[in-house]
């Protein structure tokens, strides 16, 4: 006897966007608690902000130089450092770990959608990067003498979400081609010296003037002087679009480069 084979109703869009959003935030969760509870990296990823501002940032709350109060310059360069490295070390570091362990086949070996994956991790670093900017304005509005009005806490928030996605993209592409064991070491010799050049840790008329002349090839001296911006601390050639852009070619740079990176793999297995 022959069967009538009835076709699956598609679910009406409410309801469809419904599930995928708690699909979304259920991986988002659990990637969020996985790194809390992972105290090698929750406690490094905030603290060592912390400790720098306090040795470099607080302990010098008297100097200024031409009107620029140095506790409140380094509480933007240190911001910009601890959310770049929660992004360099949750997503580079523990998505290349994922990758040899195997759970990123058992991932996408799931019916989740692969982006859901990817976009847990990046909400997860800006959660972090949040986190390690609200303590570093505490410490500098109690310890470091540093005044700050709601607008500038604000757009210090808002900086701190956007500026987490180009070094996302940049994660995203060392844990492709980078292996397990030399994830961290190849994110230290990306990570320090990207930051010291960007001016993140002194201010940036003091590097040498070789350094000067490089330090716009970098995300972080784009994202330094955004966040600078909003004390108005930039450079005097500073134009705040240009900084926009730089940030966002050298995210789709990233993109593009571990698609392809991706693809190739994806063919030769």
């Amino acid at each position: 006897m022959a069967t009538l084979a009835v076709a699956p109703r598609p679910l009406p869009f409410r309801r469809a966007f419904a599930a995928t959003f708690r699909l979304f935030a259920k991986e988002t969760k659990y990637e969020f608690l996985k790194l809390w509870r992972t105290k090698s990296f929750s406690l490094s990823v905030i603290g060592f902000p912390v400790m720098f501002y306090a040795l470099f940032g607080i302990a010098n709350k008297s100097v200024h130089d031409g009107g620029v109060d140095y506790a409140k310059y380094l509480l933007a360069g240190y911001c910009c450092f601890g959310m770049i490295g929660a992004a360099l070390f949750g997503i580079g570091v523990g998505l290349a770990s994922e990758k040899a362990a195997g759970w990123l086949e058992l991932k996408r070996a799931s019916p989740m959608p692969p982006i859901a994956y990817l976009v847990a991790k990046c909400i997860t670093a800006q959660a972090f990067g949040l986190m390690i900017v609200a303590v570093l304005i505490v410490l500098g509005l109690t310890l470091g003498g540093v005044q700050l009005t709601l607008a500038e806490v604000a757009m210090m928030a808002g900086l701190s979400l956007a500026g987490t996605v180009p070094f996302a993209a940049l994660a995203l592409l060392v844990a492709l081609v980078v292996p397990a064991n030399a994830a961290a070491g190849v994110v230290n010799l990306i990570y320090l010296p990207m930051s010291f050049m960007g001016g993140l840790w002194i201010p940036i008329h003091f590097l040498p003037k070789w350094l000067q002349a490089i330090a716009p090839a970098t995300p972080t001296f784009h994202l330094a002087q955004l966040m600078l911006t909003i004390f108005g601390y930039q450079q005097a050639s500073s134009i705040t679009s240009h900084h926009w852009i730089g940030l966002g070619g050298f995210t789709l740079l990233m993109l593009g480069v571990s698609w392809a990176v991706f693809h190739r793999a994806e063919q030769d297995a």
